[in-house]
């Protein structure tokens, strides 16, 4: 397997690694500069020579793996006989520097609807390292022409389109994205509602919407949902940042995007 293949499995799975990279080499080593290993929580993929410049370098990613916010850090190995490692001598008689780059979980979102609003907001996200889950119930919003404006995307999009229950994607996503309800229905929107709140592991829910729009969903999810009032205060409406108010749908967007970028920076 490939460290790129391997780096793709970790993201797929959400599970955090370390990238080991050879950045250098003086005289004799096991391997060239440019080497690599991915390593992640049980499993390491590729080699960036083995004995004990490996074991060290995988015993060292593991600690960052459990590091909050962890950096990416340099390792130094001299490989001769005067220097024993935890894991053994290597005296091929060289110096070897080893570059760490952690491989955190990457963010997830999920747009609900993909509108004039929606798609602009699209546009935005995607031009960040993020899981990017847009979901329509209408086809037409959703086809390559229309979308072909996130060519260049530097997330991962992954494209839903459910004509009768959107709300099922909601058991699909991993845990902890972020959820924003922005369909062009309001029952589906009253729907995504009901179901998000039933749906455990999410990360923050925002509504876009009216306060009268809220007024009345906030009755239904009560009466008709049986949620209670802390559930209920779970989802954020409106939407976006408030000293920003214009209502074309790009400055909409935007707004929409830097508050939503707020939670996704805490993690």
């Amino acid at each position: 397997m490939t460290w790129v293949t391997a780096v793709a499995r970790l993201r797929a799975r959400r599970e955090p690694g370390v990238l080991a990279t050879v950045a250098a080499v003086r005289g004799h080593a096991p391997r060239r500069a440019g080497a690599k290993l991915v390593v992640g929580r049980t499993e390491a993929w590729g080699s960036i020579g083995g004995g004990n410049i490996e074991a060290v370098a995988i015993d060292r990613a593991r600690e960052l793996i459990g590091t909050p916010d962890p950096e990416p850090e340099l390792m130094e190995f001299a490989l001769n006989d005067k220097v024993t490692g935890p894991h053994g001598v290597q005296c091929c008689g060289g110096a070897v520097t080893v570059l760490l780059e952690p491989l955190p979980v990457v963010q997830a979102v999920a747009v609900f609807g993909v509108g004039h609003v929606g798609l602009e907001l699209a546009r935005i996200l995607a031009r960040h390292d993020l899981d990017l889950h847009l979901t329509d119930s209408r086809a037409d919003m959703l086809t390559d022409g229309r979308l072909g404006v996130l060519a260049d995307a530097v997330a991962q999009i992954h494209v839903h389109h459910t004509p009768l229950l959107p709300e099922e994607v909601l058991a699909e996503l991993p845990a902890g994205t972020h959820v924003l309800i922005m369909t062009h229905d309001h029952a589906e929107d009253a729907a995504l509602c009901d179901a998000a709140l039933r749906t455990s592991g999410l990360g923050s829910i925002g509504l876009i919407g009216s306060a009268a729009k809220w007024t009345r969903f906030r009755r239904r999810l009560a009466t008709e949902g049986g949620h209670d009032a802390a559930a209920i205060d779970r989802i954020k409406t409106p939407i976006g940042i408030a000293e920003i108010t214009g209502k074309e749908p790009a400055t909409i967007a935007l707004s929409v995007a830097a508050d939503l970028m707020r939670h996704v920076a805490s993690g």
